[in-house]
């Protein structure tokens, strides 16, 4: 199968913005550091970049990179400062109470699976606000903004909250979203069902950050890709 390549939105000299697809990580693996990723794939063309913050290997969407350690140096004081806006849409289980709200809970790492995150009391502060842009049947499209930066914040919030993405097999209760599960009327055939969508119902949808050294205001924006866009046309027609 062949690795979907991310794409560029912007570059100049200090700053690249890169549209991620799914599948793949934004920096290399530990233990696999042959296989590529948007930084080591970008670098061929680019040169050196320096890592400013990640998303989920299935997540897509915006990622920003600095092409010097001056403006390396500036973004991640931006992030760390809460001076960046991160905008998400997010498919997710249920019906929402309410046309929006927050999730304010701290989280920590699971002391028993390094690398998955839980609502704990003694975690880190995390707050994310949302709104909701449509409401089906079984789940709901959300815009997601947060305001922290945590590990798997989005997935650990709306799972403590009984709403996980609709697609989470770490955090929610399937790996994959099958058509049967809304069709009423669906014809099971002989052959084993396709998934409409099978990775995390997640997309980096917006960054709006300072310049570095131009110290303008931009904001970059990422379409829906083709499979979410595909998930929701089906959700219109079967789970309104």
């Amino acid at each position: 199968m062949k690795q979907p390549a991310p794409s560029v939105i912007y570059a100049d000299d200090h700053i690249l913005i890169a549209d991620k697809p799914s599948g793949i990580t934004v920096i290399p693996e530990r233990y696999n550091t042959e296989k590529p990723s948007v930084q080591s794939v970008l670098e061929k063309e680019y040169g050196k970049l320096w890592v400013v913050h990640r998303i989920d290997r299935e997540t897509t969407g915006i990622v920003a990179f600095a092409r010097d350690e001056e403006s390396h140096k500036n973004l991640s004081q931006q992030f760390e400062n809460r001076q960046v806006r991160k905008l998400y849409k997010a498919i997710v289980s249920g019906r929402m109470e309410g046309d929006a709200g927050e999730i304010d809970s701290p989280i920590a790492e699971k002391p028993n699976k390094p690398g998955t995150m839980m609502i704990h009391p003694k975690g880190k502060e995390a707050l994310t606000l949302f709104e909701v842009e449509e409401q089906f049947r079984t789940c709901a499209l959300l815009n997601v903004d947060i305001k922290t930066g945590r590990t798997h914040q989005i997935r650990v919030h709306f799972a403590s909250a009984g709403h996980p993405l609709l697609v989470d097999s770490v955090y929610g209760q399937h790996d994959k979203f099958l058509l049967s599960s809304v069709k009423r009327k669906y014809k099971q055939t002989d052959e084993e069902e396709r998934p409409v969508i099978s990775r995390l119902t997640l997309h980096a949808s917006s960054l709006t950050i300072t310049h570095p050294v131009t110290g303008e205001q931009m904001t970059f924006t990422s379409p829906l890709p083709h499979d979410l866009e595909a998930l929701l046309k089906l959700l219109r027609k079967y789970d309104k």
